[in-house]
């Protein structure tokens, strides 16, 4: 049997992390992609709302997936983490937004960030259809 291929695609439009950890992994016609915050292209926490950031994270998570062909149309699963979750109404009512029926399979976590994140997520994709 023959092991999959395992790459670890990035682009200039990858948001960066210094933390150790890759923000995309493809194996076969699954990719998975690190949690996402809101940071910006240098990595940087930018504060706001649990809306704003919720909205950054997932801007980042579509960058990201853009860069390995994908996008959140082809997205299978996310886990997402909340650190208060007074703000569970308003990400059910953002996460609507920007992920349409059929929905991804989901996991939210609540009472898990450390005081500089309101929000962080991560998911599996698959690629664009050809």
């Amino acid at each position: 049997m023959n092991n999959p291929i395992v790459s670890y695609p990035r682009d200039e439009n990858t948001p960066v992390s210094h933390l150790p950890f890759s923000p995309a992994v493809r194996v076969g016609d699954l990719i998975f992609i690190s949690g996402q915050a809101s940071v910006d292209k240098a990595g940087k926490i930018i504060s706001g709302t649990f809306e704003e950031e919720f909205r950054r994270s997932v801007e980042n998570l579509r960058a990201v997936l853009e860069s390995v062909g994908s996008d959140l149309a082809y997205v299978v699963q996310t886990r997402n983490y909340i650190r208060d979750s007074a703000n569970t109404p308003l990400y059910n009512q953002l996460y609507r937004e920007y992920f349409k029926d059929p929905l991804p399979a989901r996991t939210t976590i609540t009472g898990c960030l450390p005081p500089a994140l309101h929000y962080e997520i991560e998911c599996i994709a698959v690629p664009k259809a050809k």
